[in-house]
């Protein structure tokens, strides 16, 4: 048995509004092909709602209207119950939306269909170590919901790159890597200590900053040498000045997990050294993703795992953090 915590679909309605790739409109044939590798189970959604990850001149991700986001989630709780031993979700939502939008999710993490959270690790080039992002934080802890922090459609991190290939595969994960270390630096883990956030690919190369995280939170702000008496500071703190965590940001590991949708055996290892294996947890971001699953599998293999970790990334510690129930494990 394994649960894979990374996977996307969309409704026929948004397959025909917007270019996306066929895998996402076919849910059973992706049920079919984890099955025949073992994966049992598969928690899915969509990192843009009722948008897409292709950017469409004049579409913004973060404007959809209310009803057509409400749409999408009433036909995806539709779907997780006609094929309940398969399926899990997420409920979408724009982290800075707003308190309506934040409620409405809210309100959907109390159907059983839905276990998790998914938001973007930055909104429209804004990372959310902004205090905007605090109401959403304080939901999510209450909700104890785990949050996946997916990459948009937009990553900051590739503000200036212009080929699809390289944002999808390098500007993307870079995205995770500062969104998630934002949280972390803004101390939201450290305020909410049930609060629990995946951090996807293999965390996107944070592992191997986790020593610079700290070293920068020992810094100053801003450098240079302390205000004069009767001279303003040089960065005087002001309403949009980000919070920061008073521990060092690391001390907070323990609320991050990280998945293993990575062709890398190298990023796996250092996420493996960098968080450990009951923080670790078997994803592919398939679909859309098409890569073999059983490579993603074997990759598990490679790191050298006992057999009780093995059983823990393979689907232990994802039963556990989503709370699913012996009859979906077994």
């Amino acid at each position: 048995m394994s649960i894979d915590v990374h996977g996307h679909v969309t409704s026929p309605r948004l397959f025909e509004r917007f270019p996306m790739p066929p895998s996402l409109a076919d849910i059973d044939g992706m049920i079919e092909a984890k099955a025949a590798v073992g994966i049992t189970l598969t928690v899915v959604g969509s990192p843009v709602g009722a948008g897409t990850m292709v950017p469409v001149p004049g579409l913004d991700n973060y404007r959809q209207p209310a009803d057509e986001l409400r749409a999408f989630h009433d036909w995806l709780a539709e779907q997780i119950r006609a094929r309940s031993t398969a399926l899990r979700g997420y409920v979408y939502v724009n982290p800075l939306g707003g308190a309506a939008e934040l409620a409405e999710a809210a309100q959907l993490l109390k159907q059983p269909e839905f276990v998790g959270l998914i938001v973007n690790s930055s909104v429209n080039g804004e990372f959310l170590d902004t205090p905007r992002a605090a109401d959403f934080f304080a939901m999510a802890a209450e909700s104890g919901a785990p949050v996946l922090l997916h990459p948009p459609a937009e990553p900051a991190a590739g503000a200036r790159l212009r080929d699809p290939r390289l944002v999808e595969h390098v500007a993307r994960p870079s995205d995770v890597a500062v969104g998630t270390a934002a949280v972390l630096f803004a101390g939201w883990l450290e305020r909410h200590p049930q609060l629990r956030i995946i951090a996807p690919t293999a965390g996107g190369g944070l592992p191997l900053l986790l020593e610079k995280l700290d070293l920068a939170h020992r810094l100053p702000r801003r450098p240079g040498p302390p205000a004069a008496a009767g001279r303003p500071p040089l960065d005087p703190a002001g309403p949009d000045t980000p919070p920061l965590a008073e521990r060092p940001p690391t001390a907070s590991l323990g609320q991050v997990y990280v998945d293993t949708a990575t062709p890398s055996l190298p990023a796996l290892a250092a996420a493996l050294a960098a968080f450990g294996p009951r923080n670790l947890l078997f994803g592919t971001d398939t679909p859309p993703l098409g890569a073999p699953l059983g490579q993603a599998l074997a990759l598990l293999d490679r790191l050298g795992l006992s057999e009780a970790d093995r059983a823990l990334v393979g689907g232990g510690n994802a039963a556990e953090l989503f709370g699913l129930d012996a009859e979906v494990l077994s």
